[in-house]
C-alpha cells in the first residue's frame, strides 16, 4: 500500500504568512495524540521544527509533523477554513472512520 504524505493547501500557507509564522522562526505543527471524544485528537500549534519532523514547505512557510503522528495523517489535507463559527486550521483525514463535531477529535 502506497502511503502519501499530507498535503497543505495554498490557503493554509497563506494564513501562516498572514500571521508571520516564518518571520517568528516558527512552523505550524500538526500532531496526533490519544484522547479527545473520539479516541484521537489533533494538536495544532506554532512550534519550531525538530530533527525527526516531516517538513512541508510552501510560500516561504512550513508545516511540520512528527514521525509518530505521520502514519495517522497519510494522504490528509491540511487547510484553513473561515466560517461564521470562526477561522481555524482544519484537517481532512481520509484515515478517520469518524470524527466529532468539534473537528479536532477522530477515530480510526
Amino acid at each position: 500500500m502506497l502511503t502519501l504524505p499530507p498535503k497543505v493547501t495554498d490557503r493554509a500557507f497563506e494564513r501562516l504568512a498572514e500571521i508571520g509564522a516564518a518571520d517568528q522562526g516558527k512552523a505550524l505543527r500538526i500532531a496526533v495524540e490519544g484522547g479527545g471524544c473520539s479516541g484521537f485528537q489533533y494538536e495544532i500549534d506554532l512550534d519550531e521544527a525538530k530533527e525527526d519532523d516531516l517538513i512541508l514547505e510552501g510560500q516561504g512557510e512550513k508545516v511540520v509533523i512528527d514521525s509518530v503522528s505521520l502514519p495517522f495523517l497519510t494522504d490528509a489535507v491540511i487547510d484553513f477554513s473561515e466560517e461564521l463559527i470562526g477561522a481555524r486550521f482544519v484537517i481532512n483525514n481520509p484515515n478517520a472512520s469518524s470524527s466529532c463535531g468539534c473537528g479536532t477529535s477522530f477515530s480510526m
